[in-house]
Order: C-alpha cells, then sequence, then structure tokens
C-alpha cells in the first residue's frame, strides 16, 4: 500500500533508500499531553517529559544525528514483498546521538529485502530523563499495532544496536500492556548492565545521570527485568567487543534461558562493536568481514522461525 510521502528539509535526501511515510511523535511538540490523533481517537500518548530540544537537528559525518527532541518521528518503510513482520529499530549512540547510517538505513535496507517492513525510529536522547526513549518507543508501538492490519502486518517486533540495544530490550522487559509489548526482538552488542564493574559509563550517563542510585542502577540493569513474558529474543554480538563487553548479552541471555524465553545468541569473532548492518559501499569497510554471511544467515533463520510462529509465542 503506497501512501503520500511527507517529507520535510534535509530528511533522507541522501540516504540509500526512501520512506513511505513520516510521522512525527509528537505533532504539537514535546509540551503537548497528547499524542497522535487518527480516525477520531488518540492512538498514542503524549511525550510524557521535555528533553529541552526543540530546535534543528545536527548531522555529523558517518551519520550521526543528535539533538532530537520536538523533531521525534518514525520513518515507515513497507515491504514490497511483505511477510509479516515489522520492526521498531532503535539505532544506537550512547543515548546521546543516533547512528542513523549503518545501524538505521543500511538495516531498513536489509530488513525490506526479507520482507520485513521497518518503522525507523528517531527517538529522543534523555539528557539523564530516563522515562523519555522508552516513552518514544512505547509510542511507535502504539502507532505501528494501531496501523497493523492496514498494513498487512501480523508481528511488530523491536531491533536495537548498542545503547539502542538497551532500549529495545527496555522495550522486551518493561512494556505495560500488551499493545506495547513486542512481539520479538532483536539485539545486537546491546548495553544491558548498568552496574559499576561493566557499565558502558557513557550510555548511563546519559541515561541515568551521572550519579544514579542503586535502585535506578538496578532497575535499568535489564537482566533483572526478564520474566517469562518477554517476547521471543535474537542477539548477535561480537566476541572482541570492547566496548560493551560480551558479558551484556551473556547475562541477559543466561536470564531469558532462566525465565524459559525462547532464545538465541550467536557469537561472532570479528567486528568489535557497532558493526550493525554497515558494509560498502555505504560504510568504508565491512567489520563484521567473512562473518557477515554467517550473520544474515542465522538472522534470517531467525526471522522466519517468528513469521511461522503464532503470536502468543
Amino acid at each position: 500500500m503506497a501512501f503520500p510521502v511527507m517529507l520535510f528539509a534535509g530528511i533522507n535526501d541522501d540516504k540509500p533508500i526512501k520512506q513511505d511515510k513520516v510521522v512525527y511523535l509528537y505533532p504539537g511538540g514535546q509540551a503537548t499531553s497528547n499524542g497522535i490523533y487518527e480516525g477520531g481517537v488518540y492512538v498514542t500518548q503524549g511525550a510524557g517529559a521535555d528533553n529541552g530540544k526543540h530546535g534543528p537537528e545536527e548531522e555529523k559525518d558517518g551519520g550521526k544525528v543528535s539533538g532530537i527532541g520536538d523533531t521525534a518521528r518514525m520513518e515507515i518503510y513497507l515491504a514490497p514483498d511483505p511477510n509479516g513482520l515489522m520492526v521498531i529499530n532503535c539505532a544506537g549512540g550512547s543515548y546521546s546521538s543516533l547512528s542513523t547510517l549503518n545501524e538505521g538505513y543500511c538495516a531498513v535496507e536489509w530488513m525490506l529485502s526479507q520482507g520485513v517492513s521497518v518503522c525507523n525510529l528517531f527517538y529522543r536522547m534523555p539528557y539523564g530523563n530516563k522515562i523519555i526513549p522508552l516513552t518514544d518507543v512505547q509510542n511507535a508501538m502504539r502507532y505501528c499495532r494501531y496501523h497493523a492490519q492496514e498494513w498487512g502486518i501480523e508481528k511488530v517486533g523491536v531491533m536495537g544496536f548498542s545503547a539502542g540495544g538497551h532500549l529495545a530490550a527496555s522495550a522486551s522487559t518493561m512494556f505495560t500492556d500488551k499493545v506495547t509489548r513486542p512481539d520479538f526482538s532483536i539485539l545486537f552488542y546491546p548495553v544491558i548492565s548498568m552496574e559499576d564493574d561493566i557499565a558502558h559509563e557513557p550510555s548511563r550517563n546519559n541515561l541515568l545521570g551521572e550519579y544514579p542510585s542503586r535502585k535506578e542502577i538496578a532497575a535499568y540493569s535489564l537482566q533483572h527485568r526478564v520474566t517469562p513474558e518477554t517476547p521471543i529474543t535474537f542477539i548477535g554480538v561480537s566476541g572482541n567487543d570492547s566496548r560493551v563487553p560480551v558479558q551484556h548479552s551473556l547475562d541477559y541471555y543466561a536470564a531469558l534461558r532462566a525465565n524459559n524465553v525462547i532464545s538465541q545468541m550467536h557469537v561472532y569473532p570479528l567486528g568489535s562493536h557497532g558493526w550493525g548492518f554497515g558494509a560498502p559501499p555505504y560504510t568504508e569497510r565491512d567489520k563484521l568481514g567473512r562473518y557477515r554471511p554467517v550473520f544474515r544467515t542465522d538472522l534470517l533463520r531467525f526471522l522466519k522461525d517468528v513469521a511461522s510462529m503464532k503470536n502468543d509465542n
């Protein structure tokens, strides 16, 4: 189904693909208490808090975008040959910016080629207000659920990278109802723990502030938040990741297994951190190297499994 393209200046003009539709999460800005109004109802909820960013965004080399506030938005891409799946994509960037190329548009392009529709989420940075990113991804989930039948979507999942992986895992463990619970979860080299001995300090400081309480640290160390209701999960990480230790993923995977959540974890020897879906010509080199085909096979198998499962996984 085609949509009128609603572009605004500077958005996606030089990226590999074009979106079908762009939707602001908070059409009235962050100060409004209401969300998106369609069909006589509020489809989403309000912003919940204001991160103080009301001006234009900044984009640096490599597709790093910062300053997202009132411009928080969803870029909707509908697969030309859909398989009934959609992912809400959360790029990484230490909760201070978004890596919009290798963890954004390149990821979207590959997912579309596999029949998976994508909501590419430009979520707000928290600036110490921890509720802000989760509010955005939950509102994106509400919006995509509302339009799922119209778009031919049967299952809506969440996908995230690094700090975006923490956000995706937060959405998978801190949902409020059936609407905001993802049907599946895909995590790449995710930040999971906020504990002192393992935390990725930039992500923790940006989300919780420089001096978080023990209660906040425990609440946002997501290995403690897993329950049997956490959705089926794919984790992909590199063994030589020195920025976000593999222990983050190991702890989360152990919690998934302890709660009998269907899950799989793949550790690739190469890649370090931030490999995402970046490969030439969009990035200078492929950090995952010869393991890129292996990774794609693993992920495609997972997606096929999800598509074949009943919704009550």
